[in-house]
């Protein structure tokens, strides 16, 4: 599992490196078996998304066929469990609440 605490990103305006937190990340992409090329994200969250937005709209118009805690979990900042793929390497993706995008790759051991 990965969790997202947070994200850096580069301000143009003051040439500095700055923190955004959890409370900013509008989405997020695991990719749970990165090649090095090509971004593949196997799950995609949406920690902002209120009671009336993206996850929880679908999750009312299809609420016979989705279970509510998993439509909870893909609005978080925790991963679904995962195996690592051949590659033994994941990437996250956050793109903050002003569009503004990061990427993070990690080596499994």
């Amino acid at each position: 599992m990965v969790e997202v605490h947070g994200f850096d990103y580069y301000n143009t305006k003051t040439g500095q490196v700055e923190p955004g937190g959890k409370d900013k990340i509008a989405v997020w992409m695991l990719d749970t078996d990165y090649d090095g090329r090509s971004l593949y994200p196997r799950q995609v969250f949406f920690p902002m998304a209120g009671p009336k937005d993206g996850w929880a709209r679908l999750a009312r118009s299809l609420k016979a066929e989705i279970d509510q805690q998993l439509i909870e979990a893909y609005r978080g900042t925790v991963s679904l469990p995962f195996e690592p793929g051949e590659h033994r390497r994941i990437a996250v993706k956050i793109v903050d609440d002003r569009g503004i995008e990061s990427l993070k790759v990690l080596e499994l051991e």
